[in-house]
């Protein structure tokens, strides 16, 4: 059933992200449906069902590694949200890594080592 090969975090390239959430849309005849505006929405609900597993819980790492039915459930929706925000940055023709890299210069520049080295996440 799986046709997808890969080889783990450490050696899967954006690309192939891209490449298998386009061929996914592209075969169901959806990229019509995959707008901006839309990706936008579905990011945010596939998030807030994400976040509706923790809902009123205060899951320990351990917990939710233990649980598998839990994991999975998480992952899923972790899943859900990185396809539809590779199929935004399909839809946009972004390119990740050089998205990223401008961010996180930004980044640097508004939280200092000097300022945000102890933990601290908010301006003094």
């Amino acid at each position: 059933m799986n046709d997808i090969s890969y080889n783990g975090d450490q050696d899967t390239p954006i690309s192939f992200f891209k490449k298998e959430v386009n061929r996914f849309i592209v075969k169901r005849n959806w990229t019509k449906y995959h707008t901006p505006k839309n990706l936008i929405q579905a990011i945010q609900i596939e998030a807030a069902e994400l976040s509706e597993i923790f809902l009123f819980k205060d899951f320990k790492k351990e917990d939710i590694m233990s649980d598998k039915k839990l994991l999975g459930n998480i992952s899923d929706e972790i899943s859900d949200v990185f396809i539809y925000l590779i199929s935004l940055i399909n839809a946009l023709g972004l390119d990740l890594t050089e998205i990223f890299i401008n961010k996180i210069e930004k980044n640097k520049v508004k939280y200092t080592l000097d300022e945000f080295n102890s933990g601290i996440y908010f301006k003094k």
